[in-house]
């Protein structure tokens, strides 16, 4: 079968290779002119890799991938180690080691397994034709392309996700989280973190955080609750960290001055979707940010994704009555666990961001002296009932 898959992101790419590896032919589109993916790096869980490694790309995504073998909370005012433990037990518990990775990397890599003369970019979709056999896509050029399959990775604004709800259904709108994200790369900066952990400063409701990625390199982030909608000039560069984390830690200080904002530094307010059922209709079934856009709370938005790939894959390898069938399969296999992770990560986010004082106060005060265990056991209990582990495969402790 020839599948269109509009989105060349983390979830369109690796379906792209998930129904490659089966025989079907990819082709793949994307507005973006160029890789210049939104936000600097991720986080892959135990769960994400695992659909990495299924796709042939275990040794690469490896490569890639930061060595973040601990977790750090400092308090943000003073720079006071809170809690300091290893994430040893996560691999230990689920057979995989987890990896923060370059954004760009990853997307780079995986177009480039899917084929580059198999991805278009600069092409922006505008309508979606369904005749029953075939299903044709129109861009904004007027170009068309026909295809048996359309998988619809087309992002937080999916044209895709409104074309597969059912006639009369409310329309699905987008819901500020109430904060924004800055983040970026800087080089490794030991003032900062260690060089193999994840560092979190935490405090007024604020984070700034450091992770490892491949290349000798921190990805940072920083969120600041405040209201959509901000004015915000790129020449403005950091002066907004400066205002909002003034008087913190001296890491969070150097942090903040080993940014470049000419390099590497984004803005973004942070907007998830309730989550809801239908990802299918027909011939054309959505996946990634169009069918669960979520709050990067829990760092499960990519590995959520990577998930879509893994079931996308087993349900063409499996099922044979129609596309049609087989999309829903998909569709039954996925929105119940996916909606399930957009609702953890906004719950995550009133915890931490202070939107109600009392509860972020208690979570401060449950991370000093903590041994780590509670948290280990929210990051496995988030990869525990992935369908990548096939009902099982998973050590809990």
């Amino acid at each position: 079968m020839k599948v269109i898959i509009v989105g060349a992101g983390i979830g369109g790419t690796s379906a792209g290779i998930a129904l490659q590896k089966l025989g079907h032919e990819v082709v793949v589109y994307d507005q973006m002119r160029e890789n210049k993916p939104v936000g600097a790096a991720l986080s892959l869980w135990s769960n994400g890799v695992k659909v990495l490694n299924w796709l042939g790309l275990a040794d690469e995504v490896a490569a890639l991938g930061g060595d973040m073998a601990d977790m750090v909370y400092l308090d943000g005012r003073t720079g006071q180690t809170m809690c300091d433990f290893s994430l040893a037990p996560v691999t230990a518990q689920t057979g995989q080691k987890p990896y923060p990775v370059a954004r760009a990397d990853l997307q780079a890599l995986l177009m480039q397994r899917v084929g580059l003369d198999n991805v278009h970019l600069g092409m922006k979709m505008t309508r979606i034709t369904d005749d029953g056999a075939q299903v044709t896509v129109t861009f904004a050029d007027g170009s068309t392309d026909t295809g048996d399959v359309l998988i619809g990775a087309d992002g937080a604004r999916s044209i895709t996700r409104a074309y597969v709800q059912p006639d009369g259904a409310d329309e699905i709108v987008r819901e500020y989280s109430g904060y924004t994200n800055f983040n970026g790369l800087i080089p490794v900066d030991a003032g900062v973190g260690r060089a193999d952990a994840w560092t979190t400063y935490v405090a007024d409701g604020k984070r700034a955080a450091v992770m490892p990625v491949a290349g000798d390199r921190f990805y940072f982030w920083f969120d600041v609750p405040q209201p959509a909608g901000l004015p915000y000039d790129r020449a403005d560069g950091v002066a907004p960290l400066r205002e909002a984390f003034a008087g913190w830690a001296p890491g969070v200080t150097s942090l903040i001055d080993a940014i470049d904002p000419a390099a590497s530094l984004n803005r973004v307010e942070i907007w998830d979707i309730t989550p809801f059922a239908t990802w299918a209709k027909g011939r054309v079934a959505i996946l990634g940010d169009a069918a669960h856009n979520t709050a990067p709370d829990i760092g499960q938005g990519a590995c959520s994704a990577l998930e879509d790939a893994f079931a996308l894959g087993i349900a063409f390898a499996t099922n044979t009555v129609s596309v049609a069938d087989t999309l829903h399969r998909y569709e039954r296999v996925r929105a119940e666990r996916a909606g399930e992770l957009v609702l953890r990560a906004r719950r995550r986010g009133w915890e931490t961001h202070a939107f109600d004082a009392a509860v972020t106060d208690a979570w401060y005060d449950s991370l000093r002296g903590a041994d780590g265990a509670g948290i280990i056991r929210g990051i496995v209990g988030n990869i525990v009932d992935s369908p990548v582990n096939l009902g099982g495969g998973l050590r809990l402790e």
